[in-house]
């Protein structure tokens, strides 16, 4: 064995200088490096004496070296993780609502890695509560005149479109009631407050009811009741049907 490390320590010895680099005189790192390099030729214990280095010191280099190869793994599973969390919620969620939802990560982590992917949520949409009443539409007139009594189903509908906050953000709803019973009889929820959408609620509530004749059709007069589409459903029903400037919902 003696004679062996005798050949090791020679052969390091006699290392042509142009294949040694000129930092291994001055940085231990580069040593280190150097020993990395060159463990499958060379006893660890050979070098680091040759080089006048501490095993000790190469041992304590070497574990933090993987102690930052296992952070980087973690910050790469990391990162992709926010990444899918964050398209996920259309780029609308920063750290602290993304931290809800990934519980196996905190908020500072979540913060870390949305700065090194260079994520920055959206800013929401301002969002607007009403229609816009000034459509230019024909209005027709009051035929309820504020009497929301009625003595059986099916004689006076009232219609609105009210809002609501999810955790994908806003959503219109549109319903359709008997003033009767008090009951909703249609519905129908989307992103956008459109003629569609009271459309469809009023659809719902007609096939629920089966058509029914004579119907007084109450709503406000916003831009989605004064729509020709809406006007063309109620023309096709033939119902009563007329509107009324104040909300019965809100």
């Amino acid at each position: 064995m003696s004679a062996l490390n005798d050949n090791w320590r020679s052969r390091l010895r006699n290392w042509p200088s142009s294949k040694r680099p000129r930092q291994l005189r001055e940085a231990p790192e580069m040593k280190y490096v150097f020993i990395e390099n060159h463990r499958a030729e060379f006893s660890i214990k050979a070098m680091c004496r040759v080089l006048r280095v501490a095993r000790s010191g190469w041992y304590v280099w070497l574990w933090r070296r993987h102690q930052m190869s296992l952070r980087q793994q973690f910050r790469l599973t990391c990162d992709a993780a926010v990444h899918k969390a964050f398209f996920e919620a259309k780029q609308r969620y920063g750290a602290p609502r993304l931290a809800d939802e990934m519980p196996e990560f905190n908020i500072k982590t979540i913060a870390a890695s949305l700065r090194r992917q260079g994520l920055r949520a959206k800013a929401s949409r301002k969002f607007s509560p009403v229609s816009y009443r000034a459509h230019g539409l024909p209005v027709l007139e009051n035929l309820l005149e504020q009497d929301f009594s009625a003595s059986g189903p099916n004689q006076k509908w009232a219609g609105d479109i009210t809002y609501l906050r999810t955790d994908e953000g806003w959503l219109y709803l549109a319903v359709v009631i008997d003033l009767w019973s008090r009951a909703v009889i249609g519905w129908s929820m989307s992103l956008r407050m459109t003629a569609q959408l009271a459309c469809d609620a009023l659809q719902m509530a007609l096939w629920r009811r089966r058509r029914p004749e004579s119907v007084i059709v109450h709503t406000d007069r916003g831009g989605q009741y004064c729509s020709g589409d809406y006007q063309a459903l109620l023309k096709l029903t033939q119902p009563a049907w007329q509107y009324e400037c104040e909300r019965l919902l809100l």
